[in-house]
């Protein structure tokens, strides 16, 4: 199959020729603003289907609207029936072309164009108005205020919000991505003449603010999003993409003393706490037990043995650890317990407890082994 993607180095159309080639799909003919126009010649009587993602969002002047969303649909859909191909467009329009501004009007010509191309040529057609997208390869103050957001906040950038309380609508780029591969199978989700793309997240710009500072504190307070909230998991990879190649990672506050460090890794609301323990030879750590807390203990490097004691007997059990062996040891609940370092270089421990630490209310009791 020969695809057309029109725009194709735009923020749509990159992603959908990523996954297009993720798929297996080979013969993609791509068409920018950068493309010699002869070239469309020969990819619109070869297309076996067209995704028409060239547009304009933000010209210098109004009516480059026009000449960007409804002139080039109108060059292409020329050139297509030139070619007498009628082969299925798919074309990108907007929440906005039911609006009266300059880029509604504009979008609204390419829909009418299209339509009354669908009616000359018996072509199918399939119109998208999408709504406020987001994701990776945005571009600031372009794309959405998703993009400038997370642009701005990462660079520590002052955001202006003039209503905190308007409600915009939001839609991933995957799912985008996605649902147009849909389209290309022929089966895309429609409804009312249009095409849409079903997963739709509505947000204030106040919240949405909110959301992304937050992702930008949790480098210092370690806490994870919230990733069964589809918004929230995806505007955290949204703004992970716009993190400067310089500023890709951070350092971690770890406690050190004689015996080694202790350093926490990661925080979650619901999910626990993740930490990283360094045994220098010969060291033994712990000796506490917890009524309800309780932890996993993983040792990726060295030697060592953890040893559990019930509080109320005197019967002391071992498992013998090792990094050459990965096996998660489970820390009941009622157990005093401690970990050894057998070997003659640094033991490392990766710990998971299942709640952070709160230290007003630790659950630690130290009792020896």
């Amino acid at each position: 199959m020969n695809i057309l993607v029109t725009g194709s180095n735009g923020f749509v159309g990159k992603n959908l020729l990523a996954e297009l080639k993720n798929q297996g799909f080979e013969n993609i003919f791509c068409f920018d603003k950068n493309t010699p126009e002869y070239m469309l010649d020969e990819f619109c009587n070869k297309a076996n289907f067209v995704f028409h993602l060239a547009g304009v969002n933000r010209p210098e002047t109004e009516e480059e609207f026009m000449d960007g969303n409804f002139g080039f649909t109108s060059i292409l859909l020329n050139k297509l029936k030139e070619y007498n191909n009628t082969c299925p467009v798919m074309i990108s329009s907007s929440i906005q072309a039911a609006l009266k501004n300059p880029y509604g009007e504009s979008k609204k010509a390419g829909e009418d164009l299209l339509r009354n191309y669908q009616s000359d040529t018996g072509a199918q057609v399939y119109i998208y108005r999408f709504s406020n997208l987001y994701g990776k390869w945005s571009q600031p103050n372009y794309n959405t205020v998703v993009a400038t957001f997370c642009y701005k906040i990462a660079r520590s950038e002052e955001i202006v919000v003039n209503d905190p309380n308007a409600v915009i609508e939001l839609s991933y780029i995957d799912d985008v991505v996605k649902e147009l591969i849909r389209c290309l199978n022929g089966n895309p989700t429609t409804a009312d003449g249009f095409c849409y793309v079903p997963e739709i997240d509505k947000i204030s710009v106040g919240e949405l603010k909110g959301l992304i500072l937050s992702f930008k504190e949790s480098r210092k307070n370690l806490s994870l999003p919230n990733f069964s909230d589809r918004i929230e998991k995806n505007l955290y990879s949204t703004y992970l993409s716009f993190l400067p190649e310089d500023d890709f990672s951070y350092d971690l506050k770890m406690n050190v003393d004689q015996r080694g460090s202790f350093t926490e890794f990661l925080r979650t609301k619901d999910r626990g706490q993740v930490s990283i323990n360094i045994s220098k030879p010969n060291i033994t750590k712990g000796n506490h037990w917890h009524h309800t807390k309780n932890e996993k203990f993983l040792v990726v490097s060295g030697t060592g043995v953890i040893r559990f004691r019930k509080i109320d007997s005197s019967e002391i059990i071992e498992y013998f650890v090792s990094g050459e062996k990965l096996q998660v040891v489970d820390i009941p609940v009622g157990y005093t317990h401690n970990i050894e370092n057998l070997g003659t270089s640094d033991m490392v421990t990766v710990m998971w407890v299942n709640e952070s630490f709160n230290p007003d209310e630790p659950d630690t009791y130290f009792v020896e082994v």
